[in-house]
């Protein structure tokens, strides 16, 4: 077994310890001040260490810059062009679609694609949902809890997050979801029924484990995040959480890259994103590296939307 399934294997059963050689951390940041390349993109913080490894690694690191939803130390502000583009940083699917319509809309031509981990969700044209890649999503709970263990079951996962169900295994339980203009957040509200939130939720950086501080804490969280974080390709934040299942397994989503569906014939756009053999399609291996799966639907331009 390779590094890369054994890495997406281990993440799969929520090892904290993976047996692999920890590798250095590498395309965890935004591009170095001043290099300004082809197509900026900001937005998920489920995709964005693929996409700086994907950024890294084609054409010599010159065409693709994925600007990071958070950093350490915190920098709420991003530059993607040399000039007249500094921009409040972005933080998640949601918040990237909608600085990508901004941009579009005041033709400051700062962005060129968002980064997103859900799929469309007002009906339109003006942008094109681009799949590159397939995520998994389980409950990351506390390897020390008794909630280490459980199979969760969709109408489970309602009632936790409508304050309905408080205890679990004995263990008073504390719902967690990430940030407001995740994609994550609204891909699972989704997928367990769309609850009405109840008072005891709490809001967290979406993926990072060292949030949950106590026995009854959970929260979604991306199997290629927890991979790429266990398995030493960035900076470690899984904590002490391990990953129990949902209904028996977890639920499965595609991936995307968002662009205006006008500029879908703009040559670099189009050789970049579009279709099974443009450049990110074709570097599987950097995909897989980062835990995700690789998809048959590829560079599709089919699914469009507003945002």
């Amino acid at each position: 077994m390779n590094v890369k399934s054994r890495a997406f294997a281990g993440a799969v059963v929520g090892a904290a310890a993976l047996g692999l050689t920890v590798m250095a951390p590498i395309a965890s940041a935004d591009p170095a001040d001043g290099s300004y390349r082809v197509l900026a993109g900001v937005g998920s913080d489920t995709t964005q260490d693929v996409l700086n490894g994907l950024g890294e690694n084609i054409d010599g690191g010159t065409l693709i810059a994925s600007y990071d939803a958070i950093t350490d130390p915190v920098d709420t502000s991003v530059k993607t062009r040399q000039t007249g583009c500094d921009l409040t940083r972005p933080n998640g699917s949601s918040a990237g679609i909608a600085a990508l319509n901004s941009d579009i809309d005041s033709g400051a031509g700062c962005l060129d694609f968002a980064r997103s981990s859900r799929g469309v969700q007002t009906a339109g044209t003006d942008l094109t949902w681009i799949p590159f890649a397939s995520d998994k999503l389980r409950m990351a709970v506390r390897e020390d809890s008794a909630l280490n263990g459980v199979n969760f079951s969709q109408a489970d996962l309602k009632a936790i997050y409508e304050c309905t169900l408080t205890q679990v295994n004995g263990v008073s339980v504390t719902p967690l979801l990430p940030q407001s203009g995740s994609g994550t957040r609204s891909f699972f509200l989704t997928s367990i029924g769309s609850p009405t939130l109840g008072s005891c939720v709490q809001t967290m950086q979406e993926h990072d484990g060292e949030a949950l501080d106590s026995a009854g804490d959970l929260a979604p969280y991306s199997v290629a995040k927890y991979a790429s974080q266990t398995g030493g390709l960035i900076p470690d934040v899984h904590g002490d959480t391990v990953l129990n299942t949902i209904n028996g397994g977890e639920y499965s989503r595609d991936v995307y890259n968002v662009v205006e569906t006008a500029r879908l014939g703009d040559a670099d756009i189009a050789a970049t994103f579009v279709g099974a053999n443009s450049k990110v399609c074709q570097d599987a291996d950097t995909i897989e590296l980062y835990g995700f799966g690789t998809v048959a639907n590829c560079g599709a331009t089919s699914l469009k939307g507003e945002n």
